[in-house]
This record gives C-alpha cells, structure tokens and sequence, in this order.
C-alpha cells in the first residue's frame, strides 16, 4: 500500500494506485472511518430520511452496502436533528452499525427554485412540508451534521445546474469556497471527517480553480459536486478530466455526488473517482426497471406474466434466489409494497456487485483491457433516467 492519508476521523490508504501507463486512473482503497472500512470504489445507496426507501437494514447489509447516505435536509425538517441526538445519533436511530455520510443539505435547499433565497451569510428557505420558513448557513450545516453523528460530513455549498450562465456558475463557486472555510471553522466533532465540495461548473477554468482552492483546505476528502445534473455523460468525463489530474498526489478519496447508473459509475472509476451515491437504483426499482448484465428488464411488460425464471439467475438477492419474473410482475400489477422491497435489493445487490467486479478487475490490473466487457454489462440508461440526490 501506499503511504496513506490520515486526520483524526478518518484514514484513507491506497491499495492498488493506477498504472504508470497512463492507461487509466482507476484505483482501489480502503477508507477507515468510526463506524468501520469502505473499500474504494464504492457505491452509496441513498437514505434520505434515514432509510433507503423500502428496504430494512438487513436488506442493506445483505445487498453489500458498507456505507450509506443520508440527507441533512430532510432529517433536519423531520424529525429533526436535535431529537435524532436525544435518541443516541443517527446510527442508534436507524439500527445501521456501519459508516453514514450526511450530505450538507445544500442540494435541496439551493433546488428549491422560488421557495429560497441565497445571500452570502446563507440560503433562507420554505419548507416544502409545511411551507415554514428556515435558515441553513454553513454553521447551521455542520451543527445539524454533528448532531446526527454521521461519520462524514460535507461543507456547506451553493451548486447550479451545470447548464447556469458562466457568471451565476462563478459567483456560487466563490461562495462556496468562502462557505468551505467557514464549514471547517465550525467543525469540531473529532471523531466525523468532513468533505470540501469542488464546484465550478462545466468550464474548466473555474473548475480548476475550484479544486486547487478547496484542494489547499485541510479537508478529509474531497467531493466533485454540480454534475450528475443536466449535463451530457461527454461534458461530465471532460470536467473530471480537468478537475482528477489536479488531485492526483492528493492522498484523500474523491466523491462524485449524485452519480449511480452502472455505466457512469464504470467511466467515473476510469477517471479516478472513489466515492458514489445516488437514488437511481432505488428510484427505477420502484418504477419497475430491473438492471441486469446488458441491459435492463421492465417488470411491466406483459411477456413477465408467465415467466417462470428469476430476474437473473447467478444473482445472490432475495427476488433472484426465491422467486420469479411472474411472482414480481404480479406484485407491481396489484400495487403490493413487497414488489418496491425486491426490486430495490436487486438493482442495489447488481450495483454494488458491479462495483465489486470493478475492484477485483483493478486488483488483478485488466480493469483497461476489460472496460468494454464491462461496459457491455453496464448496459445503457435511456436520456430520460438521470442520476439525483434525493428520492
């Protein structure tokens, strides 16, 4: 291993680096943090309110989660954060004995269009449950994030779509990187590491901006926000291609927000990225969209009726193992909740298995020369199923 990076609430040490070639920047690692290790790369399934949606902790672990995310804005709406700390933490909260790392709420709160307002102390906000009126600044932010217990936290930022005018893409990265120092002032929970976000949009001027100044903060990792968006997958590839060339004597792990279909995931890695999260998953799970190697199955389609095989037959999931196609077409058909359940298992037992395969094939040095292979398995999302952050 190489000689690892190291702070008081984590420690992140590189297994396999990639390949002086140049043939990709692809890696594998080991991130040590309170609740336990994540292997690099890996894959974040996303509870928002402190479950991934339908699915119970056993589910989680039995599906080769390792570490999840959970949303700061929701938990901090309901049922509140304070009352969250009352009851043992996060963990305790939700029985999930594992790393958790809590977004910084800046997402939601920033997409909520009319209904906020940004200065530069903060964002002002109406709820979207109940309409009452809140206020995050990056204070407030990390004190909700303390008070969950997560074992990462993430500074508080101000993201755009990657398609905003040049000047909007400019102004909100100078504020979050003035919010990023003010983020790391107000951290002081020692046994939580906090993430710095790289913003900058999609051009590459700001973008490598971003990340020299959040790179030069005394951060625990590093995280590449403001994609996963409306940008194209080509657009997406050229900005990590400007932004992981800068990181690359950096010894902490790199975390792509927002990002989960298996093929992005695959050219992500290819770049250099360590870290992943998304509803994705979970979201066309509950639409009826199964991944399987090459593509994907939609339960709803009427040939499912009276098919007798498994969703995929070498997959390890609850709905592979014992049952069929027909058994879940007919779930979704009378609107039964065990449908969401199995579905989601498997489409997050198939992506954290393709993560899996993707540390293995890094570890045995093909990863280059099996990309396409890999891709084959990926399959393809059509344009109208896009990565998010929130369910």
């Amino acid at each position: 291993m190489t000689a690892p990076f190291a702070s008081r609430a984590a420690r992140y040490e590189l297994e396999v680096p990639p390949p002086t070639d140049g043939s990709t920047r692809a890696r594998v690692g080991h991130l040590t943090l309170s609740h336990g290790v994540v292997e690099t790369p890996q894959f974040m399934p996303v509870g928002t309110n402190a479950t991934v949606k339908a699915l119970s902790p056993d589910d989680l672990r039995e599906a080769g989660a390792s570490i999840i995310l959970a949303n700061t804005y929701h938990l901090y709406l309901r049922p509140g954060h304070e009352r969250i700390a009352r009851l043992g933490g996060l963990h305790r909260f939700m029985d999930w004995d594992r790393p958790i790392l809590t977004d910084s709420g800046g997402f939601q709160v920033v997409s909520l269009g009319d209904l906020r307002v940004v200065d530069e102390d903060g964002v002002t906000f109406r709820s979207h449950i109940d309409g009452s009126i809140h206020r995050f600044t990056p204070e407030h932010a990390i004190g909700v994030q303390e008070a969950l217990g997560s074992d990462i936290a993430v500074a508080f930022d101000q993201p755009v779509f990657p398609s905003s005018p040049t000047a909007v893409v400019a102004e909100a990265t100078e504020r979050t990187h003035r919010w990023a120092e003010r983020s790391l002032a107000a951290h002081t929970r020692e046994d939580q590491a906090l993430f710095g976000i790289v913003q900058g949009g999609l051009d590459a001027a700001l973008r490598a901006a971003s990340t020299r100044y959040i790179g030069d903060l005394p951060f625990d990792g590093i995280c590449i926000g403001g994609l996963a968006g409306d940008e194209t997958a080509q657009q997406r590839e050229e900005t990590l291609d400007v932004v992981v060339p800068l990181l690359a004597d950096d010894p902490r792990p790199r975390y792509l927000m927002g990002l989960g279909s298996p093929v992005d995931l695959l050219e992500a890695v290819h770049r250099g990225v360590d870290l992943f999260d998304s509803v994705l998953p979970a979201r066309v799970a509950r639409n009826g969209q199964l991944w399987v190697p090459g593509g994907r199955l939609n339960i709803r389609n009427q040939r499912f009726l009276d098919d007798p095989e498994p969703v995929q037959a070498d997959c390890p999931c609850l709905l592979c193992r014992r049952f069929s196609r027909a058994y879940l077409a007919h779930l979704f058909r009378a609107r039964e909740l065990l449908a969401y359940r199995l579905a989601t298992c498997h489409n997050l037992t198939f992506t954290l298995d393709f993560m899996a395969r993707i540390r293995a094939s890094i570890r045995a040095g093909t990863f280059p020369v099996t990309m396409s292979e890999s891709r084959v398995r990926a399959g393809r999302l059509s344009g109208g199923e896009v990565a998010g952050t929130s369910a």
